[in-house]
């Protein structure tokens, strides 16, 4: 690999954290904003069902594009995709003529550029960066991302109170064009094609996709469990503002500490796994991680009113814990997965693995205005804490680095 690849790299690796900036402003500003428009957890969660619905629908397609297609132009156009969406948002906000289905409507377009934008930049990722840095480089994602989500909230929070909605989807337009500049001029290697791989139609290289995964069982084994845990988890997190105004009795501000109590301890776990680089087998990192961000999940649930201040501590163990699960796996998954098949596993994994959050998603509003929200809390952490355990025992989950033998190479 060419000595220069870190300029290559981090040209591009830096608009897009650009780029993240604003898509986390935008999103808290427009999730506040269905909050005290609604005060309806059926609302939120409809919310982060349409933001879903695109990668779990179109995953196996995007995939097998990617794995087909340029993906330096297929990143062009899902960032120039998604700012033409900031625009359109952002007249809506400045004319005064916004409605929930407006803000719906964004929602899924934004996803819809990220299913493309996701798997060509992690495709890209094993391509540009030697493996020998995989772990550290997905530590170091771990660790902005943390970082980013540790301001967004708080700065979010602060620019609502003096700026309009349509300024802030501005920052996001404007972040968009900054993510779009260095893909103009830095060039993307293309992975070669599997043999035979030039005659299947699209059809096709979506059932070769299938067949890759389906002969790993162990891959299979981890999207059974990641299903699991998608069901019962995700809904707590999309119901959090509900959580801190009928909960905690909060506003904007408390849910500003609590996510960027999150980014905080995800800021500190993306540090510690991109100096230490996790232990020899990824996946012990990973499972030991996912058993103790689920006991931090399982306590913002057993907070009681006058305990923000333990949810907040819960919060940051979870977020600490939160690079050590996924930075480890993804750079498994870049190591040992064929780069021109890269595209298909990971939509593939994704869709799979977010299927069960439409149907979680399509009750937990209900449920939590029935019910009350901590127990999503409780639930979702005790079973993120049970499986991480109970996969430290399967020997196809444990093995998984070794497994793949007899895989396509």
């Amino acid at each position: 690999m060419d000595a220069n690849w870190k300029v290559r790299f981090f040209a591009i690796w830096t608009g897009q954290a650009f780029s993240i900036v604003g898509s986390l402003l935008a999103q808290f500003a427009l999730v506040w904003w269905l909050t005290k428009a609604t005060g309806s957890a059926t609302v939120l969660a409809t919310a982060t069902l349409v933001a879903i619905l695109p990668g779990v629908l179109l995953g196996p397609f995007s995939g097998a594009l990617v794995d087909r297609w340029n993906r330096r132009l297929i990143m062009l156009v899902a960032d120039a995709f998604v700012a033409a969406v900031s625009a359109w948002i952002a007249y809506l906000y400045w004319t005064e003529s916004v409605a929930v289905w407006h803000v719906y409507v964004a929602m899924l377009a934004r996803a819809l550029g990220g299913a493309f934008h996701w798997p060509s930049m992690q495709a890209s990722t094993s391509l540009m960066v030697p493996k020998e840095h995989l772990s550290r480089v997905a530590g170091l994602n771990q660790m902005i991302q943390g970082l980013l989500s540790m301001a967004a909230p708080p700065v979010a929070a602060i620019l609502l109170s003096f700026m309009p909605m349509h300024g802030i989807m501005g920052i996001d337009l404007a972040t968009a064009v900054v993510a779009i500049v260095p893909l103009l001029f830095v060039r993307i290697p293309q992975p070669d094609r599997l043999d035979g791989a030039s005659e299947l139609t699209l059809w096709g290289e979506m059932r070769a996709g299938w067949r890759y995964v389906w002969a790993w069982p162990g891959l299979v084994a981890v999207i059974a469990l990641a299903m699991i845990i998608n069901f019962v988890i995700n809904p707590a997190f999309a119901l959090m503002p509900l959580l801190v105004t009928e909960h905690f009795g909060g506003d904007a501000l408390q849910l500003g500490w609590l996510e960027a109590s999150w980014g905080t301890g995800m800021v500190l776990g993306g540090l510690l796994l991109s100096w230490w680089g996790g232990f020899r087998r990824r996946i012990y990192t990973s499972l030991i991680g996912l058993g103790l961000e689920g006991i931090g999940v399982a306590i913002i649930g057993l907070a009681p009113e006058s305990g923000l201040g333990l949810a907040i501590g819960a919060i940051f163990v979870a977020g600490f814990m939160n690079p050590l699960v996924n930075g480890p796996f993804q750079a498994l998954l870049q190591t040992i997965v064929v780069p021109e098949m890269q595209g298909r596993v990971f939509t593939l994994l994704g869709s799979l693995s977010s299927a069960m959050m439409p149907l979680s998603l399509a009750v937990a509003g209900p449920i939590a205005d029935t019910i009350g929200l901590q127990s999503w809390y409780i639930v979702g952490g005790a079973v993120m804490a049970l499986t991480a355990v109970g996969a430290l025992f399967v020997p196809v989950i444990v093995g998984l680095e070794d497994n793949h033998a007899g895989l396509p190479t």
